[in-house]
């Protein structure tokens, strides 16, 4: 091999010093700054909690944030929904993670359709909004256990929200599965998520001293690496601390700013404040008002907390619908299941349309922004379809045969115990217990929530949490006694949540003795559950229909889909199914009177209408332009 020789070598070395010369000229006209990768660049620390500052790597950062939940609104609208935010002034979008949803059975997980969170989050991404990501494992909002599946009560010995081990073994498989799908999201990864919260509103339940570290731990251990918070009301924000993450607090008046505030500097110093939950309004409760919170209220707690020097997130921005069976429920004095519509009188209506809230929030937000807002986008168009009238019906007796096997047992069966659905239970809908008896009497029973008592086909009454007991008339024979009962939601919040089995719950007497030899049906009615009823199954509606039943009608869309609402006047209590979509309950003891019906989830054509009525039908389903949720209750 020769050997390099500069001397022997004048040519080459003169090209050598030419080229290094060239290099440098070039190389000082190149931005490296520009050529470095984003993620590299620029995410380096994250959300920093600073003195009292925010930072956002080394910005002093603000958090105007707001909640939307992708399981509350039609994927098809998340796009026209975050925009709206976006054009509100907010720059950081917050959701809950629904367990119960995202693993309705145990060890088979959901995150398809509506309950992408992965998509869900690269849209608030692609809008230009931060992300606070709220998974739990408990989240309350107002949702059927508080967003817990329902087969953890399986165990008769479960504690939930604590470290019991059945309890814990549970929430870490479900972590597992949930954490590889938020990781790649976070920030430092590259994604939008700046902050995870542990937890929710802990210190209001405090069974375990040793649940919030373990819950931050289990964050940890599964590769979370942005800014943790923890969230409480002023009942249990002395309680819902864990070291390593920020408090935040939860309120609705800027009566309460000062004394959370004054109490978050005592208990961790000089750190930033945020109001995680600022309510814009309230939830509703079946057979109560509808709960407003007055816009001007809103403008000066919201511009009171900003003036503070405190970030703040608008609970709720867009509360959309719980659609299906999801809802859920106080149980205080009396228990109190909540309504179909989450409109929450917040910034957006439940169908995304624009309020005063929203004008006068754009308005302040846009005053402090530095730039000019993006224009907000235009309503969605709503429109009244004519009144379909159900040509068909199927009463419940005559569908049992159509149905899957009903489960046989000598004792009655909780909905999580029966042995369906993979061994996890039934978790919403229906149950119909049946049994025989040979004599009248006072039948008594555990129901939870609603149950609808039957001698043969005839209804003779309601057992519910303040009846407990009801009269069998006389019977001659054997006699079928069927009970349908209905899990009107499970509580979401308080202490009582151990307690959320439905359906019957231990023995039922007649003249207390306990019934035995029971046939028990699943009403869960998923959209399984209507693929069993073919046409041949239906019959012509008679003059007087026997209930409960199923009412089947045609809904005609001549043009291009828009949103409605269902009007179901002259209909006492049921569920309303469009396309196989469950729009959820109506209930004619209100508040709510009417049901939204999203365009997105109409074909342009004919539209399939199915109504299960528990005991009184109308004569048609209206349609129309506008929500009725019910007569106002101004809230203090």
């Amino acid at each position: 091999m020769p050997k390099w020789n500069v001397r022997q070598r004048p040519g080459r070395m003169l090209g050598l010093l030419l080229l290094v010369i060239l290099s440098f000229l070039v190389l000082r006209r190149v931005n490296w700054h520009r050529m470095t990768p984003l993620w590299m660049r620029q995410r380096r620390l994250g959300l920093q909690a600073k003195g009292q500052n925010f930072m956002l790597e080394d910005s002093a950062f603000w958090i105007f944030g707001g909640s939307v939940h992708y399981f509350r609104v039609p994927r098809e609208y998340w796009r026209d929904r975050l925009l709206k935010m976006k054009a509100c002034g907010l720059n950081t979008l917050t959701t809950y993670v629904p367990w119960n949803l995202h693993e309705p059975e145990r060890g088979r997980f959901d995150f398809s359709g509506n309950l992408d969170l992965e998509a869900f989050v690269l849209l608030a991404a692609e809008v230009g909004l931060w992300v606070i990501l709220r998974p739990g494992p408990y989240i309350c909002s107002e949702m059927d256990l508080g967003g817990l599946p329902s087969w953890l009560l399986q165990d008769p010995d479960m504690r939930l929200r604590t470290t019991y081990k059945g309890f814990a073994e549970a929430v870490d498989l479900y972590f597992d599965h949930l954490m590889a799908r938020v990781v790649p999201l976070q920030y430092k990864h590259g994604g939008p998520i700046i902050a995870v919260q542990v937890e929710n509103e802990y210190g209001s339940y405090n069974k375990d001293p040793a649940y919030m570290p373990y819950v931050k731990k289990a964050l940890e251990d599964r590769g979370i690496v942005e800014l943790l918070l923890t969230s409480d009301n002023k009942d249990g924000l002395s309680k819902g601390i864990v070291d390593g993450a920020l408090a935040t607090i939860n309120l609705q008046s800027q009566n309460e700013l000062q004394f959370l505030t004054t109490f978050l500097l005592s208990v961790q110093g000089v750190q930033p404040r945020m109001v995680m939950e600022c309510w814009t309004g309230w939830f509703d409760s079946w057979g109560g008002p509808h709960s407003i919170l007055d816009s001007s209220e809103i403008l000066e707690t919201v511009s009171a907390i900003v003036d503070s020097g405190s970030s703040i997130n608008l609970y709720m921005f867009h509360g959309g619908t719980n659609f299906g069976f999801i809802s859920g429920a106080v149980h205080l004095q009396d228990y109190k299941s909540d309504v179909t519509s989450y409109d929450y009188d917040a910034v957006l209506t439940e169908a995304g349309d624009y309020t005063a809230k929203y004008t006068g929030l754009r308005e302040f937000f846009g005053s402090i922004s530095g730039a000019p807002l993006p224009a907000p986008p235009d309503l969605l168009p709503k429109t009244a379809y004519e009144p379909v009238m159900p040509a068909l019906y199927l009463s419940l007796w005559d569908a049992l045969p159509y149905l899957e096997e009903p489960v046989t047992s000598e004792k009655p069966l909780n909905m999580e115990n029966l042995p369906i659905n993979g061994g996890n239970g039934q978790s919403f809908g229906y149950t119909l217990y049946e049994t025989t008896i040979t004599s009248s009497g006072i039948l008594s029973a555990c129901v939870r929530d609603r149950g609808q008592v039957f001698v043969n086909t005839v209804s003779i009454g309601f057992l519910d949490y303040k009846r407990k007991k009801i009269v069998v008339p006389l019977v001659q024979g054997f006699t079928v006694l069927r009970i349908l009962v209905e899990n009107c939601g499970r509580v979401n919040y308080g202490t009582n949540i151990d307690d959320q089995r439905k359906g019957l719950i231990g023995n039922i007497y007649l003249n207390d003795s306990p019934l035995k030899k029971f046939k028990i049906y699943s009403l869960d009615m998923k959209k399984s559950f209507f693929q069993r009823f073919h046409a041949d199954k239906w019959n012509p509606l008679p003059d007087v229909p026997v209930f409960p039943a199923f009412f089947l009608g045609p809904l005609l869309v001549s043009v291009s889909p828009c949103d409605t609402f269902v009007k179901l006047e002259g209909w006492e209590k049921g569920v309303v199914f469009i396309n196989g979509q469950n729009l959820g309950r109506y209930w004619n003891i209100g508040p709510q009177e009417t049901l939204y019906l999203p365009g997105a989830w109409l074909d342009q054509g004919l539209n399939q209408v199915i109504v299960f009525e528990e005991k009184m039908a109308g004569p048609v389903v209206q349609f129309t332009e506008t929500p009725y949720l019910g007569r106002h209750q101004y809230m203090n």
